[in-house]
């Protein structure tokens, strides 16, 4: 059977999660083809790479030119009809693939389609919802209510747009969206969750918040011809504060990740 959808798994240092994310893929019941794109790292990253690599139709490790250019590089090794990536620390939750592809075979002149995605925890525990809504621009350059690992696009308008824009590091995804949107319109939207991502202290968002706070805002820019107010009054939120909540949602994790180890082993003895 052809693959369904091209799936892009782009990872550097995440091996704890990896295996949990192509897994969440495997999962989905539906003929996907799936590359991994591996920035060199260092840790057990390969090791696991190996014992998946009779599943995964393309992979590599070695030194990139970063997150927008290897997840560009793993589209294009593909052929399926419709492309979606998902970071290595990030998961698809089940049936998720197939309530997107649904949506978007309902919705035909849709580029792209989102749905909704759970916020998880460096162990895997839902902590809160990510905020999302059905597609409105306005609100769009205010606020990024679409979740990149709830989405799914059209390899046609994937192609049609270029991909993603390799001089973003932070909001490359971001930009992606606005661009759709101007070459195809409204996103469909799935009212049902269909992911998870994670938030720890290694991600960028987590670990670089003023400069992922000032790309967003040069996107916006970019797309609109100005940043609007909220973005200037909501920067020591945005940016100082939540690298404190961060800070603080690794620390409890990593305690209850202790935890979790210390009543594994003791319930072996």
């Amino acid at each position: 059977m052809n693959p369904l959808i091209t799936v892009v798994v782009p990872c550097l240092n995440h091996g704890r999660y990896l295996d949990a994310a192509l897994q969440s893929v495997f999962e989905q019941n539906l003929p996907v083809e799936v590359m991994v794109a591996d920035g060199g790292s260092a840790d057990e990253s390969v090791a696991i790479l190996g014992h998946w690599s009779p599943k995964l139709k393309w992979w590599r490790s070695g030194t990139d030119s970063g997150q927008a250019w290897a997840i560009n590089e793993g589209i294009r090794q593909g052929s399926a009809p419709y492309v979606c990536w998902l970071n290595a620390d990030d998961i698809i939750l089940p049936g998720g693939l197939l309530q997107l592809l649904d949506e978007l075979v309902k919705n035909a002149q849709a580029p792209a389609a989102y749905g909704k995605c759970w916020t998880l925890n460096s162990v895997g525990e839902k902590t809160m919802p990510y905020l999302t809504t059905p597609f409105w621009s306005w609100l769009l350059a205010r606020y990024c209510f679409i979740a990149q690992p709830a989405t799914l696009i059209r390899r046609d308008a994937w192609e049609a747009v270029g991909g993603l824009d390799e001089k973003f590091h932070m909001c490359m995804d971001y930009d992606l969206w606005w661009r759709l949107h101007r070459y195809g319109g409204k996103f469909a939207y799935v009212r049902e969750f269909v992911a998870g991502t994670r938030a720890h202290a290694e991600t960028k968002t987590a670990s670089k918040r003023k400069e992922h706070y000032l790309e967003a805002m040069q996107v916006v820019k970019r797309y609109t011809g100005h940043v609007p107010l909220k973005w200037i009054l909501l920067w020591p939120i945005m940016v100082t504060a939540r690298a404190h909540i961060f800070a603080w949602r690794n620390k409890y994790a990593k305690t209850v990740e202790f935890n979790k180890s210390k009543t594994d082993m003791e319930s072996k003895h």
